[in-house]
């Protein structure tokens, strides 16, 4: 299949030690917003196996990519790369600007939000108490004479905005799965980072819950309009309508990548999860059938 071309916030004040932001995007050469994400020819092989096989990446600024296909195509593996988790065997990535390999992946951590919805947390914070920990990238409470009234404002503006401003003094273990998704975005954005990484963020979650959740998403990228996010799923219908972008996986090979309304077709979904379906696309929305194959 021929791969489709790709096309094309301020630090947080507080007496917190908290890591400096990440330079602003600006033009390129071409005048387009520097990469926030640039993988190039990545590949990773762990005991000989291989993950990634040769994929290639770009992610501006204000871009909202989805990262699709069936469950082993190397979707998780690709974003702990972009995230600084893992080191690729082959290629580069650079991300906010800093090369694997050649800065401090702390660091580059604590510039980026990675939200993973089964975060093993098990902690008695409230809600509140959670997302300012954020601020810190721990687990621990944030001594509160270390949090200024502004940041305090900010964390109950992320959860109001996030579906969750009535949910301020409840305790994490009380939380369902779909409130926990959202607390840890609200957390992951406290440091007001650039860059969001979401790991499956609807698994698991109900009906009601899943659509909340992509609401917040799609009002969470209208509020911030240079936040840049990636998304993986292996369901098209837990794509926010606000996705930009889209790249397909199978087998650790990347099928397509680009604009979304490019990629996200009948043939190549249906090749991407080796399956006959049937893309259809109402308000923004996707959803995929599956196509009845004839029998002789």
């Amino acid at each position: 299949m021929t791969t489709v071309p790709v096309t094309s916030a301020a630090p947080v004040t507080s007496a917190l030690p908290v890591p400096a932001a990440a330079p602003a995007p600006g033009p390129g050469v071409d005048g387009a917003a520097v990469p926030v994400i640039l993988a190039d020819g990545v590949s990773l092989v762990r005991e000989g196996k291989v993950l990634l096989d040769s994929v290639s990446l770009t992610v501006r600024s204000g871009e909202h990519w989805a990262l699709l296909g069936a469950n082993g195509a190397g979707k998780s593996t690709l974003l702990g790369l972009l995230g600084a988790v893992n080191h690729p065997t082959r290629g580069s990535v650079e991300v906010l600007g800093r090369t694997l390999g050649r800065v401090d992946l702390r660091e580059l951590r604590s510039l980026l939000g990675h939200v993973n919805p089964r975060h093993p947390l098990r902690s008695p914070l409230s809600v509140h108490e959670v997302v300012l920990t954020g601020l810190t990238n721990s687990v621990e409470p944030v001594p509160r004479r270390s949090v200024s009234e502004e940041q305090r404002d900010r964390a109950e503006r992320l959860l109001k905005m996030l579906g969750m401003g009535g949910k301020s003094g409840s305790r994490w273990p009380a939380l369902s799965q779909g409130e926990r998704g959202r607390t840890l975005i609200a957390r992951a954005l406290m440091p007001q980072p650039r860059l969001l990484l979401l790991d499956e963020p609807a698994t698991g979650l109900d009906l009601a819950a899943r659509e909340q959740l992509l609401d917040s998403l799609d009002v969470l990228r209208e509020e911030h309009p240079e936040l840049a996010t990636v998304l993986v799923t292996h369901h098209l219908e837990e794509l926010p309508a606000s996705t930009t972008h889209a790249l397909l996986l199978r087998g650790g090979r990347c099928l397509a990548s680009g604009p979304a309304d490019e990629v996200l077709t009948t043939d190549r979904v249906s090749d991407c999860f080796g399956h006959p379906v049937k893309i259809s696309r109402t308000d923004g929305r996707w959803a995929a059938r599956a196509q009845r194959i004839a029998r002789t």
